[in-house]
């Protein structure tokens, strides 16, 4: 039988990871390019194509991280859980206004990008706590219905189905001869209805030099906040009425 020296030293516990997601670089900072050249060939559903992509791409993280809390923080609440995911990501979008440093409109729309990707992934890191898949496709019809560029599911539904239809058959590829700048006007304002952005001269505002720190600080957090409170509603566990009531 193995003698247990009792001077040595104990093996130190393992520390558990932070409870808030861990910043992820790729998933943080803008859209993968891939995703923004398929926004750029097609403006008219550049919100589908986010949506199917971040539940590809986030979908495992937001997954992950949620198991991984559940397993160090038993005690932590569904609620709790959410509520600090809401946290980190309204700081991200707080302050991914004039992120790309780029001037003019093309920096505009890489703002609108970027928090347009922050906010899906907020919505899937705040599913995946109430307990929902985030890499269900149900998720992408839910960011297109929270995130108010449709109105009700089944108008998501189809729209996501036409968006995948295109990118399955290489329609994406074909060179447009609309003009760039109109190109990216379009997206522009795509990107900003996804965010919650809605008047274009908030858009356009934030192409010129100056207004976009402040515009992008607060209008970035606001509509971040409310799409929160959106998302706690939808996959928050409805309270069951007793009989009689």
């Amino acid at each position: 039988m193995a003698q247990v020296d009792p001077g040595a030293a104990a093996e130190p516990a393992a520390e558990p990871p932070p409870a808030e997601p861990a910043d992820d670089p790729e998933l943080t900072v803008a859209p993968p390019s891939g995703l923004w050249e398929r926004m750029k060939a097609d403006p008219q559903y550049a919100p589908e194509h986010l949506a199917l992509e971040a539940v590809r791409r986030i979908g495992p993280q937001a997954r992950a991280w949620a198991e991984r809390t559940r397993a160090w923080y038993p005690q932590m609440t569904p609620e709790a859980m959410a509520e600090t995911a809401i946290r980190k990501f309204v700081n991200h979008a707080r302050v991914s206004g004039a992120i790309s440093g780029a001037a003019g409109l093309p920096g505009a729309v890489l703002d609108m990008g970027v928090l347009a990707w922050t906010q899906a992934r907020m919505v899937l890191y705040v599913a995946a706590a109430y307990g929902h898949d985030p890499e269900h496709s149900d998720r992408a019809t839910d960011l297109l219905v929270l995130q108010r560029v449709h109105k009700i599911a089944e108008t998501a539904r189809l729209a996501l189905g036409v968006a995948a239809g295109r990118e399955r058959v290489d329609a994406l590829r074909s060179r447009s001869e609309t003009p760039l700048a109109q190109v990216m006007l379009r997206l522009g304002l795509k990107l900003a209805q996804m965010a919650g952005v809605r008047a274009a001269k908030r858009l356009l505002a934030k192409a010129v030099p100056g207004a976009a720190v402040v515009l992008g600080t607060w209008a970035n957090s606001s509509a971040t906040k409310s799409l929160a409170a959106r998302s706690q509603e939808l996959y928050r566990p409805r309270a069951i009425m007793p009989p009689g009531r």
